[in-house]
């Protein structure tokens, strides 16, 4: 058994915080309910049992520095600095009394817990139909704006959503260690992390399984709005260079860099449509990377606090244009929902007041209105059903009550695949057919391969005054600078402050990596700095390789018996290059804008697709080098689309949510106009 004691002693020698410290905060009591139900508590327990010959030892920190890079002693480093720094529901940082010595501010006008509960609508099944005009797969970015545009041109559509409909009280709130932006332990929306699992392959083949909230499972936010239900809404129409990438560039060798089918002028009023549909606040004409717009944006800006004000007076040392970038989010009411109130949980957290415009909150409510539109939640689309002739018939679908398992094919005249790019391309391979036995649509075994998302080099600067706020959303300032035209290297980012770090986040992401993690350095470190230090970060413009794929995984099977999703590869070095680069760029910014120390690198190579998933259904205009026509109609397939990041050859400098919805609309008025109720195509 653990000596209590000497616990106790150990915690104090990590934590010796000068103003707090982690036994006056209780990260004690949160460690030791650790060690009762955490995996590697076995572990720490065996490591702290070699000190006990030391407990009488009066410099224990010397013993202590002579473990500090075992395993067990940094787990019990992590789980201290979580005890002091997590939200204090997880039982340490009592009464938030950390949080306030660093200046994080943490409540809301409602109170701690947001606005009154309100109970979360029940699961809703298929119900036994004669069949669909057109049945959507996914109720993301791309899937609500599809079925709302059928809907409302008079189609009967079913909306096929794998996870929850979630509000904010039942959506895990602000648990600062379970949530899309730092998933320790978990993640507020699912999947459940026992039943849906992913292989993980890195570049030498070495495969791992993994939960939905690990390293390499690149979640996607199963949940009615998906991603747009918890993101920060960074809403931005791509450069006009992100549709013609191979063309400004060549093609780097062992990449499958390609054009879009598709450019800026052809997206350009389908853009306009949803920042007016969605909502979409930021500046007045056109930005400087947009060579027009038809349309201003519906609403004001998000407001600058002191980290934009600094960083604008560096930027005008390097001669670099800047401004507020757009986000998805009410600066003022808007359709009955509430203005922002700028609290300090916003990325990867729901809204406490609905002030997101997510396609859960802005679109859906339209489509259901129409009476046109029935949205089916927590089932999911096994196989897409083709009869002979390759003709889509509709779609099976499978789902849980009471751990009974349930199954019904829907017949339907149209389906639109909106369920991520992972997930899109999985069902895809999974409803193969003696017809097309290797997958629908994967004649050419194109389905699943250039599999991207976006790497973000990281960087931090310290000022020597207060330059951060805890008062959101966070993206206040950006540029567009080094996008393009950044000689010897291909393509680049924007960059952007970004959003509020919650201090248990900071302490994993921010601190200089030459600071230990215990001991009172790095403690001290947060005291006095977290409010004093500034971060940039951009989405770079990924080089595509189809070795990075989406594959079968026939070892492992999910909960309904299907072989599980196998990501393999890793990122072009092309694209470590520009991220190098454009790390660099953010440095020299801070610099500019007087930090006197920085730090940051890009991130180490990986599969990037946690990120912005995208590129694993291109389309194009050959049959032989993508998936889809520039509709996103699958190829040889009349009746059967994608309307989701899966389409993209390339995925932009930018966060792409915008041009996923600007797609999805484009192709949802294609399907109205082509097809009649759905069920045949319209006369010439």
């Amino acid at each position: 058994m653990t000596d209590g004691a000497l616990l106790r002693r150990v915690i104090d020698a990590i934590a010796p915080d000068p103003r707090i410290g982690a036994l006056a905060a209780g990260a004690h009591r949160y460690v030791a309910e650790r060690l009762d139900r955490d995996p590697a508590a076995g572990e720490v327990r065996a490591g702290l049992d070699t000190l006990a010959g030391d407990a009488a030892q009066a410099d224990l920190a010397a013993r202590l520095a002579d473990v500090e890079d075992t395993p067990w002693f940094r787990h019990l480093c992590r789980w201290v600095a979580e005890g002091l720094y997590a939200d204090p529901g997880q039982g340490g940082n009592r009464g938030g009394m950390v949080w306030d010595a660093l200046g994080y501010r943490h409540g809301l006008p409602e109170g701690p817990d947001g606005p009154p509960w309100r109970t979360p609508p029940p699961a809703q099944r298929p119900p036994a139909d004669e069949g669909w005009d057109a049945v959507v797969v996914g109720a993301g970015a791309g899937g609500i704006v599809a079925a709302t545009e059928m809907a409302e041109r008079g189609f009967r559509v079913l909306l096929v959503e794998k996870g929850r409909h979630l509000s904010y009280r039942d959506s895990g709130r602000r648990d600062h260690l379970r949530n899309h932006r730092n998933a320790v332990y978990g993640t507020n929306t699912g999947p459940p992390a026992e039943r849906d699992r992913r292989v993980a392959a890195d570049g030498d083949g070495a495969a791992a399984l993994v939960r939905p909230h690990e390293a390499g499972y690149a979640d996607n936010a199963p949940c009615v709005g998906a991603g747009t239900f918890l993101y920060g809404g960074l809403a931005w129409r791509f450069h006009p260079d992100d549709f013609r990438m191979a063309s400004r560039y060549g093609v780097p060798e062992g990449s499958s860099l390609a054009d879009w089918p598709v450019d800026y002028d052809t997206l350009e009023p389908w853009y306009g449509r949803i920042e007016q549909a969605v909502g979409i606040a930021g500046p007045r004409g056109a930005l400087p990377h947009e060579p027009y717009r038809s349309t201003d944006l519906p609403l004001p800006p998000v407001p600058r606090y002191r980290s934009a004000r600094v960083l604008d007076a560096g930027a005008a040392a390097l001669g670099i244009e800047t401004f507020t970038p757009p986000l998805a989010v009410n600066t003022r009411r808007r359709d009955g929902r509430a203005a922002c109130i700028e609290c300090g949980s916003c990325v990867g957290f729901p809204c406490p007041v609905d002030a997101k415009n997510g396609t859960q909150n802005t679109l859906l409510p339209k489509a259901l209105a129409t009476g046109n539109l029935t949205l089916c939640t927590e089932t999911t689309a096994e196989r897409v059903e083709t009869d002979d002739t390759g003709r889509v018939t509709g779609v099976r679908l499978a789902w849980l009550d009471d751990g009974a398992l349930h199954r019904r094919t829907v017949a339907s005249g149209i389906v639109v695949l909106c369920a991520g790019a992972i997930e899109t391309a999985r069902l895809l391979l999974l409803s193969a057919s003696s017809r097309e036995p290797d997958g629908l649509g994967n004649g050419t075994d194109l389905v699943g391969r250039n599999l991207q998302g976006h790497t973000y080099p990281l960087a931090f600067g310290r000022f020597e005054e207060d330059v951060a706020t805890s008062r959101g959303p966070g993206p206040s300032i950006a540029t567009t600078a080094w996008v393009h035209g950044n000689p010897g290297i291909i393509g680049g980012a924007m960059l952007a402050d970004d959003f509020v770090m919650p201090p248990v986040m900071f302490w994993d992401t921010a601190l200089p990596d030459d600071l230990p993690r215990w001991g009172a350095p790095p403690h001290r470190f947060m005291a006095e700095c977290y409010r004093k230090v500034a971060h940039l970060r951009g989405p770079v413009q990924e080089i595509p390789t189809p070795v990075c794929r989406v594959t079968l995984e026939h070892a492992y099977r999910d909960h309904l018996g299907r072989p599980v999703a196998r990501l393999q590869g890793v990122v072009h070095p092309e694209t470590q290059r520009t991220a190098a680069f454009v790390c660099e760029r953010a440095k020299d910014w801070l610099r500019a804008a007087g930090a006197g120390d920085v730090w940051g690198s890009p991130q180490a190579p990986r599969l990037s697709a946690h990120q912005h998933q995208a590129g694993t259904c291109r389309f194009g205009t050959d049959p032989q080098s993508s998936v889809a026509d520039p509709y996103g109609r699958v190829w040889d397939h009349e009746n059967l689309f994608v309307a989701d990041g899966s389409l993209h050859p390339t995925n932009g400098a930018f966060n792409p949510v915008l041009t996923i919805m600007a797609l999805a609309l484009r192709t949802a008025d294609h399907i109205a106009r082509r097809f009649d109720g759905g069920m045949r195509v319209r006369d010439a």
